[in-house]
């Protein structure tokens, strides 16, 4: 076992004797939230999406990044799930600016940034959707705490708590290639407040992503085996102050189009939250992060592994602190810091493809940091509030290197150490909310961005064969500035619009250029200029309900220098069309009936609109019926048309997305 798995034995230890109470459980008792400090008075300025617990929950994949499709504009850099991708390419973003596999929105879980610390990606498997209360999305760069990672947006994840999740929770489900989920919950009150402890398993043997037609005998299925387990601690320490430990250790293992072309992810988090509610209101926030990735690259043409990258090990730490003072006068203050720091490091190896001898060790890695300071203040001047904020963040990048040794390691082809780089970057944020009558608000916002390169991008080149990426460790941090206008109406108490116009402008976007034959590099470029409109709506009556979300992005490339060739150019993997719409019906108490018809519109692979990844329209069906008190009968069906979802297309070699898959099981508490 992993030492670090240890550091989540203080959040299992408290539950134990609890176990006594189980009989005694009244989920009415509990009073104490796992919450952070409630919204400002502000936050309908920004274009902002709310996702419930029901919604979470009542997929038809029961996966998180299928939770966040039904907000349309989220976008991973590849469409296939985390089942069937490379973990490093779960970048997430919103408003389609994509073009990397980093991710260009901040992904929060309980206030704790969840990016990997050295590439960035978001270890979706790792979090599993039934521990979810909510699930808040705000397109938009933002300010704020941990301001520097949300370029595109921000989406907070936030815990269930006990109250919500009864005292057990559990659920066991299999699909038509005998693949298998297992996941439960254990919530008992503990102390002055609860506890949590859960876990899931997810396995199975996968689809081919390979079309038959381009299967050879090393083509292998789409293998997956993941765990998660976490544990959150929360305690009323009285003086309205509440106290809230959480951790989480996770594995994943893939493979992916080859046999032996196998990867693997782990993390352990642990973080310490502390949460004042009195006069003045407070919210602080310590974590530590491990991290780990290995992956190995098998040859395309000779089907043998080619590149070993062994151990990737990580770590980020950092926390925040957040006070609002009682300064009267229709203000809402907000002062801040919260600093972040990434430190990693590339172990691999390559191999001769023709004598599978070892050519060359390689090793990479880096730290950066960020110290930020915010302040924002809302103003309520009658039925009008005024927002603004400002944010000023001092990053350093150091420490960077690359070293390339022989196959035997006798001999030093490449020892370089990167200079040192630090700077003050400085972003701001400002709205508006102004009723207009009954039911109907209008809303503008304008801000900026900030983004800093990460490890990967700087250090690590990779090859998705037959392409090499190279790294680039003279990438400056991206900048965003952009504006909003829109309008809410809540037509009834059932009945909800949104439509939000955008025009974002991401300037030295780093992306991934072509400087030659079947060879890349990650640049800066002028930048990523987009613009577009956001709908959504929410219907309820009686029994029936109908959620929507449709989203139009007209982005294009500014080139400079060597990528002048870029203009005009749409980013890569950035559809114009993204929607989605659910319809449900609950006719009992517990039962619930769903259908989710998803649209992505057509996407390019790479910068130079070369290779198409066609359009792809897919539908969804959930199915919760009660059995036996809180025992239910589940059913869900993934692709039910079988579209065929082309997720990679290099030159004509392509992979697929999932094929129509059907679940059933049973699932108690829920």
């Amino acid at each position: 076992m992993n030492p670090k798995y240890l550091t989540l034995a203080p959040l299992l230890l408290p539950a134990a004797p609890a176990l006594a109470q189980e009989a005694g459980f009244d989920p009415d008792v509990i009073v104490v939230t796992g919450e952070g400090l409630p919204d400002t008075p502000a936050s309908p300025a920004y274009d902002t999406q709310v996702l419930e617990r029901d919604r979470i929950v009542s997929t038809g994949s029961g996966r998180l990044e299928d939770a966040l499709s039904s907000v349309a504009g989220f976008q991973q850099f590849r469409r296939s799930d985390s089942r069937s991708s490379n973990p490093s390419a779960q970048g997430v973003t919103l408003r389609a600016l994509g073009g990397n596999a980093t991710s260009r929105a901040l992904v929060l879980l309980d206030g704790v940034p969840l990016a990997d610390p050295f590439f960035g990606y978001i270890p979706l498997s790792a979090v599993a959707p039934e521990r979810l209360e909510n699930i808040r999305v705000t397109r938009g760069g933002g300010s704020g705490p941990f301001g520097a990672g949300a370029l595109a947006g921000t989406i907070e994840l936030n815990s269930a708590d006990a109250s919500d999740l009864g005292l057990v929770t559990a659920s066991a489900l299999i699909n038509d290639r005998a693949e298998t989920e297992l996941s439960g919950t254990f919530a008992p009150e503990v102390g002055n407040g609860y506890a949590t402890i859960s876990g899931r398993w997810d396995r199975g043997k996968g689809f081919y992503t390979t079309p038959e037609d381009q299967r050879v005998p090393a083509t292998a299925r789409a293998r997956f085996d993941s765990w998660s387990a976490g544990g959150r601690l929360v305690q009323d320490l009285g003086g309205d102050i509440t106290l809230q430990v959480r951790g989480l250790a996770f594995e994943d293992h893939r493979t992916l189009r080859f046999e032996g072309a196998d990867s693997s992810s782990e993390g352990q988090d642990i973080s310490l939250r502390v949460v004042g509610r009195g006069p003045w209101q407070f919210d602080a926030i310590a974590y530590k992060q491990w991290r780990n990735f290995t992956n190995v690259v098998v040859s395309s043409t000779r089907f043998v592994p080619v590149l070993d990258q062994k151990d990737t090990p990580s770590e980020g730490e950092g926390g925040k602190i957040e006070v609002r003072p009682p300064v009267g006068g229709g203000h809402t203050l907000r002062l801040g810091a919260d600093f972040r720091q990434s430190t990693g490091d590339l172990f691999e190896d390559a191999y001769s493809a023709f004598t599978g001898a070892r050519t060359e060790q390689r090793f990479a890695g880096g730290e950066n940091t960020d110290l930020g300071l915010f302040a924002e203040d809302d103003w309520q001047i009658g039925p009008v509030i005024l927002t603004g904020g400002v944010r000023a963040d001092r990053y350093e990048i150091r420490d960077g290197y690359y070293r390339a040794l022989s196959g035997d390691g006798e001999t030093v082809r490449t020892d370089t150490t990167f200079a040192d780089r630090s700077d003050w970057e400085f972003s701001y944020r400002g709205g508006v909310v102004m009723p207009l009558s009954s039911g109907l608000q209008v809303r503008a916002a304008a801000y900026s961005g900030l983004r800093l390169p990460t490890l990967n991008e700087l250090y690590r080149p990779f090859v998705v064969f037959p392409v090499e990426t190279r790294a680039n460790e003279n990438l400056v941090p991206e900048r965003l500035e952009g504006f909003d206008v829109g309008l809410d109406w809540r037509a009834s108490p059932g009945v909800r619009f949104a439509l939000t116009a955008w025009d974002n402008k991401v300037k030295d976007a780093i992306t991934n250029v072509t400087i030659g034959t079947n060879l890349r590099e990650r640049r800066n470029i002028g930048a990523i200029d987009a613009r577009g409109l956001e709908f959504s709506a929410e219907l309820e009556h009686g029994p029936f309900g109908l959620d929507g979300s449709l989203a139009y992005t007209d982005a294009e490339q500014e080139g400079s220098g060597p990528a002048a060739d870029l203009n005009g150019f749409r980013p890569s993997q950035t559809p114009a069309w993204a929607a989605s719409a659910t319809a449900s019906y609950r006719p009992a108490e517990g039962m619930l009936l769903a259908a989710t018809l998803r649209h992505v519109g057509k996407q390019f692979e790479d910068d130079q609109e070369s290779d198409v990844l066609p359009a792809a329209t897919t539908v969804d069906l959930y199915a919760q019926v009660p059995l036996y008190e809180k025992l239910s009968f589940v059913a869900r069906a993934e692709n039910l048309f079988d579209e065929e979802i082309v997720t990679r297309n290099q030159g004509g070699s392509i992979d697929l997305g999932i094929p129509r898959t059907v679940w059933a099981g049973l699932r108690y508490g829920f």
